[in-house]
């Protein structure tokens, strides 16, 4: 539409122009090219990309069937398997913990009477020993006052002789 209404349509300069123009569109003008180029990548992409998900998808299914078929019988039997052998384990190890715990705790009530009896053996030593205090202490006194009554006498005595003596 342009090169109708240019004022070179009809002019000498027209075949510069046109050549000036396919120049650019080849040189320049990249976008036919590019286009090409692009649907070409988009092809090539969708082609083995699709073929390639399709073989990703086909060996997922494979291995899901060879799982639930095969691997998931022979784990669930080898679980079965080690659980119960585990199981008869652990119930023998709580046997034998349980059977530890009662000869702790036997061991621990043992040490505990013993404790009780020596505590029991010093409480009636100590009172016997407190018994005794008492009555040292009773013959002690007995004897104190028996002294003192001695020596009051005594000195009663002699406040006598020595009355006897004063009045000379």
């Amino acid at each position: 539409d342009r090169r109708r209404d240019s004022p070179a349509a009809g002019s000498p300069i027209q075949p510069i122009i046109k050549d000036v123009g396919e120049v650019y569109s080849r040189l320049l003008d990249h976008r036919p090219v590019i286009q090409g180029e692009i649907r070409y990548f988009v092809k090539e992409f969708e082609e083995k990309r699709g073929l390639r998900e399709l073989r990703v998808l086909q060996n997922l299914k494979n291995t899901i069937f060879e799982t639930s078929e095969r691997v998931l019988p022979k784990c669930e039997q080898a679980m079965q398997d080690n659980l119960s052998e585990t199981f008869k384990r652990l119930q023998a190890a709580n046997a034998m913990i349980r059977r530890l715990q009662e000869r702790e705790y036997e061991a621990r009530k043992l040490q505990a009477d013993k404790v009780m009896a020596r505590e029991e053996k010093c409480v009636a030593h100590w009172e016997e020993f407190m018994k005794e205090q008492q009555n040292k202490r009773a013959e002690v006194d007995e004897e104190h006052r028996k002294a003192m009554e001695r020596l009051k006498e005594q000195y009663s005595e002699m406040e006598k002789e020595l009355a006897k003596y004063v009045s000379f």
